[in-house]
């Protein structure tokens, strides 16, 4: 994988201060009930040839910030800077934006059930303005790299498995050789073996076009097989980010702690446990200071008062707790 530190290079993409938030209504009169701050003031970078994993709870904000990212849904504030150059400024050529593409998590659904598969694929050389013939020979290259056969260009998505399915939908994404990829739960639903091999796919086919990936997850061992670096999100805000080896092996943040603690797949005896209590705090209602502060064991009064900021504490590494700034550096926290 290609390492990726903080400061290295220019990145390729870069989200400054990112917020968005949803108005809810309840009820049969739609009642106002209060808006949710899904994304709350996010900043991150994905450099050239990487793959930055992003893991939460669910309804912490990480499928919200992808849609951002990729302008599907509009911020309320912040900017997404693609090659330095804004996102959001309204005159953002269609060739900038074809660089940018996306897996979604249900294939599916993501495919139109009346369009061939080789239609739906080369869609996007249509709208690139690529001629039929030269369509028909992308795709059908394109489906034997994701493992098909080009005569399946004929065949509609209900014919086709789960990972196949998966498979096409990567084919899509793809095809137009992109720079920077979000796989939003690209895998989770799929079967353990099609899992791995759907992920050597993405791995192999990152190596050959060299684009960076967004790698969205709950699960830590899809996310530590994927990712160079790793960004830990809760109610909407990233609380940690580090290089992957260095965030599994010294996590900083206790909710990081906890998260890996109750993975399945850790080793035991390697980590001291931190239990991570209690659900996710709603959304409409968010706790003052630390938002994780009434799950948090290590709390303290500084916790329910103020929000902690993102801070380096190691190079490379950064985290948003307070207890790690009184402390001045991640290994006071191992206590």
């Amino acid at each position: 994988m290609t390492a990726a530190p903080e400061g290295a290079r220019e990145p390729l993409l870069e989200v400054r201060h990112l917020s968005r938030g949803f108005d809810v209504r309840r009820g049969l009169f739609q009642t106002p009930a209060g808006r949710v701050l899904a994304v709350d003031d996010v900043s991150l970078s994905v450099m050239r040839g990487e793959t930055l994993g992003l893991v939460g709870e669910s309804g912490c904000g990480k499928s919200t910030l992808a849609r951002l990212i990729l302008r599907l849904v509009p911020p309320d504030s912040g900017d997404i800077l693609f090659e330095g150059r804004s996102l959001l400024d309204g005159n953002v050529p269609p060739e900038v934006a074809r660089r940018l593409q996306m897996v979604f998590q249900d294939p599916f659904s993501s495919l139109n059930p009346r369009l061939q598969v080789g239609t739906s694929i080369g869609e996007p050389l249509r709208a690139a303005g690529v001629p039929p013939e030269e369509t028909r020979r992308r795709v059908a290259a394109m489906l034997e790299q994701v493992g098909l056969l080009p005569e399946h260009a004929t065949r509609y998505p209900h014919e086709f498995s789960g990972g196949q399915r998966q498979r096409i939908a990567i084919a899509r994404a793809v095809i137009l050789h992109p720079e920077f990829i979000v796989c939003d739960e690209a895998v989770s639903a799929l079967d353990a073996s099609v899992q791995a091999q759907v992920l050597n796919l993405l791995k192999d086919m990152q190596q050959r076009y060299g684009f960076a990936y967004l790698f969205i997850s709950h699960d830590l061992a899809v996310v530590g097989h994927m990712s160079d670096r790793v960004a830990v999100m809760y109610l909407g805000r990233i609380v940690e980010i580090a290089p992957r080896d260095r965030l599994f092996g010294s996590p900083a943040h206790p909710y990081t702690r906890a998260l890996l603690d109750a993975s399945p797949r850790r080793e035991p005896g390697r980590r001291p446990h931190v239990s991570l209590g209690g659900d996710l705090p709603s959304p409409l209602d968010p706790p003052s200071g630390c938002a994780f502060h009434p799950r948090c064991p290590l709390a303290f009064e500084r916790c329910r008062r103020m929000r902690p900021v993102l801070q380096t504490f190691f190079p490379g590494h950064l985290a948003a707790c307070h207890l790690l700034a009184a402390a001045g550096q991640p290994a006071d926290f191992q206590r």
